[in-house]
């Protein structure tokens, strides 16, 4: 374990705070062995890839756990693919079409498997929710337990886990292909978002859940009504600045830190969007971004009066 230790570079917006407490376990037996044995008072914070998170300047209390190489195991078989908490979703998608299964959405998803099944990740119209067989979990007791469907809650961009729950292994099912036809499609996938998405700069990806309740298909007919960059675009909010925090300019529903942002400057920024939708709209913007830990202490001026 490591105290204070600095999360920013493990965070795709590459701000924030540091982690009260950090713990990187080598297996499952040493999860479930730490968190048994950890103060029940102690918070504790289950840490991605941070492709979806703004961590507040002040950190995180508690005990942050990032699983590593002992949980980024992948097997295949026939209509199923066992994945690692902590496999990046790009890889999983590769390697499962390698195997010639479709699991093709999940290549231009940001982040870890486990983070994709605990916000039900989705993309061209395809959810991590369409594909759920199960999920193993360790709880804030240290105890390993098996997910069933209705045991996750899933809705658009959201399920109904404990926060504090650790997801060390999915089980997906996926359609048979031609792996040289999925990989094909991949390709054709990553150059339509290269095309509309800031790839290159530092984003969470998308900010706020479309109030529509569904994500972008892809295809030609997609409507984008009640879609939240075209709302954000209407209330004057594409390329909005704050400190070093920018809408960006390519997609206004994609939050950028333009260069020395805090995450105050974003989460500050994020605000001010939902403001104006609220006032241009009357629509209330979801945030989509994970936002966790403290902000810094604001001290009053210091007077002589």
């Amino acid at each position: 374990m490591e105290s204070n230790r600095p999360l920013a570079p493990l965070t795709w917006l590459r701000c924030g705070g540091p982690a009260e407490t950090f713990f990187q376990p080598k297996d499952l037996d040493d999860l479930c062995a730490t968190l048994a044995g950890l103060d029940p008072a102690t918070p504790v914070f289950p840490l991605g890839l941070g492709s979806n998170l703004i961590v507040r300047d002040g950190g995180i209390r508690g005990l942050v756990i990032r699983l590593g190489r002992g949980f980024n195991g992948m097997e295949f078989s026939e209509g199923r693919a066992v994945l690692g908490a902590a496999v990046p979703d790009a890889q999983a998608a590769k390697r499962a079409a390698a195997a010639g299964l479709d699991l093709t959405f999940l290549r231009t998803i940001p982040g870890s498997i486990g983070g994709a099944a605990r916000m039900n990740a989705g993309c061209y119209g395809a959810y991590l929710a369409d594909h759920f067989v199960e999920a193993q979990a360790v709880t804030r007791q240290g105890e390993v337990i098996t997910l069933a469907p209705q045991d996750m809650g899933f809705a658009y961009r959201h399920t109904e886990l404990p926060p504090d729950l650790v997801i060390t292994r999915v089980t997906l099912s996926a359609e048979p292909g031609d792996p040289e036809a999925l990989m094909a499609k991949m390709e054709e996938q990553l150059a339509k978002r290269d095309a509309s998405q800031p790839t290159k700069d530092r984003t969470a990806g998308s900010t706020f859940r479309n109030p529509a309740g569904f994500s972008s298909t892809g295809r030609a007919d997609d409507t984008h009504e009640l879609k939240a960059w075209k709302l954000i675009d209407e209330a004057g909010m594409r390329g909005a600045v704050l400190g070093g925090a920018q809408m960006s300019p390519m997609h206004s529903n994609f939050l950028v830190n333009a260069g020395g942002a805090t995450a105050a400057d974003l989460e500050g920024l994020g605000e001010l969007v939902r403001k104006k939708v609220w006032d241009f709209h009357g629509i209330e913007l979801v945030w989509e971004v994970q936002r966790v830990g403290d902000p810094l202490p604001v001290h009053p001026e210091v007077t002589n009066d």
